[in-house]
C-alpha cells in the first residue's frame, strides 16, 4: 500500500472528511483491520485566509510548499492537497517536491467525463468561481462547458463558505440559498453541479436535490484511495 500524502487545515472541517473516507475506502476495499497509511501536515487556515484575501497567493505557495515538502519527507508515495482553492498554487508546490500531486479538479472532470457531463456547474470560494486556474483545466483539458453563478449568488456562496462552513456551522437557510443557487444553474443549462470547496458538502447533500452533484472531496479521496492500492 502506498503512503498517501495529505496537504490538510484548509479548513480542518474538511480535513477531517478526507481523513475519515481514506479509512473507509482502503477498509471496504481490503477488509478486516486495514487502515489508509497516511503522512498529513495541517497548516493554520486563519493565516492561510488572511493571504487569500489579500491577494498574496506567492506567500501562500511558499507556506504550503514547506509543508508539502515535509510530507514528502515523512514518506508519502503522492500528494493531495485537501482543498480546491489553494490548487491554485499547485504548479509552486509541485516544483518544490519531487512526488506527485493528484489534482482535485482532474480527477473530479475525469468523473463527468465518465459520466457524459458536457455542461456543468461550479460552486466554490469566489476565487474558485471566479479565476481561471479551475476553470480552465475542466473546460480546456476535458471539454466540459463551466459555468458559475451570478454575482450576487458568488457573494453569498463565498460568504457561507468562510463565515458559516468553515467554522463548523451548519445554517437552514443557507441551505436553501445554496439550493436555490444550484437549481439556477440548472435553469442555465447545467446538466450537474460541482460541489467545488471541500466544506460544501457539509452542508448540501445528493438527497437535497434532484441536480446531480459532484463532492470533490469524496471524488479526491475515492481517486487516492485507488492510487494507494494499485501495483
Amino acid at each position: 500500500m502506498k503512503t498517501i500524502g495529505m496537504l490538510g487545515g484548509m479548513s480542518w472541517e474538511s480535513t477531517a472528511s478526507y481523513y475519515k473516507a481514506l479509512n473507509e475506502g482502503v477498509k471496504s476495499a481490503l477488509g478486516g483491520l486495514h487502515s489508509a497509511k497516511i503522512c498529513m501536515v495541517s497548516v493554520d487556515f486563519e493565516e492561510i485566509e488572511k493571504l487569500q484575501h489579500a491577494d498574496d497567493w506567492d506567500s501562500t505557495a511558499v507556506i504550503l510548499a514547506q509543508a508539502a515538502k515535509s510530507i514528502e519527507d515523512g514518506g508519502a508515495d503522492f500528494l493531495l492537497i485537501c482543498t480546491n482553492t489553494m490548487h491554485k498554487v499547485a504548479d509552486q508546490i509541485e516544483e518544490k517536491i519531487s512526488i506527485p500531486i493528484l489534482h482535485i479538479a482532474d480527477a473530479t472532470a475525469e468523473r463527468l467525463c465518465a459520466d457524459d457531463i458536457g455542461c456543468v456547474g461550479l460552486l466554490g470560494t469566489r476565487f474558485t468561481m471566479e479565476q481561471d486556474f479551475y476553470k480552465n483545466r475542466i473546460s480546456e483539458s476535458y471539454g466540459i462547458e463551466v459555468i458559475v453563478p451570478h454575482e450576487t449568488e458568488r457573494e453569498d456562496v463565498h460568504r457561507v463558505i468562510y463565515k458559516e462552513l468553515c467554522m463548523g456551522t451548519i445554517n437552514q437557510q443557507s441551505r436553501e440559498r445554496y439550493l436555490d443557487i444550484i437549481e439556477s444553474l440548472r435553469e442555465r443549462g447545467a446538466d450537474a453541479v460541482i460541489l467545488g470547496c471541500t466544506e460544501i458538502a457539509l452542508l448540501v447533500q445528493q438527497d437535497h436535490t434532484s441536480v446531480p452533484l459532484y463532492d470533490t472531496t469524496t471524488i479526491h479521496a475515492e481517486q487516492a484511495v485507488s492510487l494507494a492500492l494499485s501495483n
